[in-house]
């Protein structure tokens, strides 16, 4: 293998794939790079066998096609060091990578192309065509629920749901839930996949520099790949039936406050610097016309702010992760919040004026 590339075409392709790649690997070629030059391209690939990312640079010349796998944040920092518009010849010499650049000489190890391992997703399926904002947009507004390692397994992604002429997105940790919809041509058979958090993360991260436009996304029974651009992903799909997401969303709720987002957000970050740094409870007292927000901690420190807002229900007392709250108003884009009460013990619902197709619940913590 043999081939001349710039550093700017090489540099933005190089940080995507490698992006996928962890720092640690149970297997030595999962810290590598698939590069296969080709006469007119140069593709390359990394993967952590749960998710596989593949970026294709045309703007290259190939002397000697051929392929092999290299050390992925090494070959990473010798590209980003190099100055701008540097050109970069790479050769393979003698089983290792040769990286040439001006006066600059390396030689990187390499192991088998053959020995690396891929990703081979079903070829039947379903495919649909989503708009990429409103792709990254639903990942955006609900993603942040998703938990952390949970033994549920359907806990640690994403639900995407397909029905009736709507896309559709659910996380939860089973202490709060994100969902958000848009209006997008499908077929009115039910269909639903939950894609693993790393899957969700490295999505988000392809499609922050995606161009406007359509994105792909083609789903079989165990995986789900997206095609953007000169990037293909491909990732597992977490086997298993999300719960019923809809069974935890209160309905009946009789108590309204309204009040300006932002507001509420910086008083409750602000409130929320003297909670327990362990379970971040803040308290929320309700009374007529005003939000009280309070917090302490074990060394006795506390702090207190009150809101103003739009309420003419009985006075109540009910306390939260501040996390979740912070985390949802943060996610809102308007300026006005609805949150909607039941009673002390019952989660609640937080919705954007004006962004009737988002939902957020919190379920309230023991006072």
């Amino acid at each position: 293998m043999k081939l001349t590339i710039s550093r700017e075409s090489l540099l933005d392709p190089l940080q995507l794939v490698a992006g996928v790649v962890g720092r640690r690997q149970t297997l030595p070629i999962l810290s590598n790079l698939l590069l296969v030059a080709e006469y007119d391209s140069l593709t390359i690939t990394g993967t952590d066998e749960e998710v596989e990312l593949t970026a294709k640079i045309t703007d290259v010349q190939v002397a000697e096609a051929g392929e092999l796998t290299v050390p992925a944040r090494k070959l990473m920092d010798i590209c980003r060091s190099l100055a701008d518009k540097a050109s970069l010849t790479l050769k393979l010499d003698e089983g290792r990578l040769s990286v040439v650049s001006g006066s600059f000489r390396s030689h990187l190890a390499t192991l088998p192309a053959v020995d690396f391992p891929n990703v081979e997703p079903e070829t039947d399926g379903s495919t649909v065509d989503v708009d990429s904002s409103l792709l990254s947009s639903l990942l955006g507004k609900t993603s942040f629920a998703m938990a952390q390692q949970d033994v549920r397994l359907f806990f640690n992604g994403v639900l995407v749901e397909l029905d009736q002429n709507q896309i559709r997105m659910v996380a939860t940790n089973g202490q709060r839930l994100a969902t958000c919809f848009g209006e997008h041509q499908t077929s009115g058979e039910l269909q639903q996949y939950i894609v693993p958090r790393k899957g969700v993360q490295e999505l988000s991260r392809l499609l922050s520099d995606a161009p406007k436009g359509s994105v792909a996304l083609h789903f079989s029974s165990n995986h789900m790949r997206v095609s953007i651009a000169n990037a293909v992903l491909t990732t597992k799909l977490i086997d298993s039936t999300y719960p019923d997401y809809s069974r935890a969303i209160p309905s009946g709720g009789d108590k309204v406050m309204q009040g300006n987002r932002l507001e509420i957000r910086e008083a409750l970050n602000r409130t929320s610097i003297l909670s327990n740094e362990m379970y971040r409870n803040v308290r929320l007292q309700l009374s007529s016309g005003k939000l009280d927000l309070h917090a302490n901690n074990p060394l006795h420190e506390e702090a207190e702010e009150t809101v103003a807002v739009e309420y003419d229900g009985e006075p109540m007392e009910i306390a939260f992760n501040v996390g979740f709250l912070l985390e949802a108003l943060s996610t809102m884009q308007g300026e006005r919040v609805r949150v909607t009460f039941i009673d002390t013990n019952s989660a609640c619902v937080l919705t954007d004026l004006e962004d009737p197709n988002s939902l957020y619940v919190v379920s309230p913590m023991m006072l």
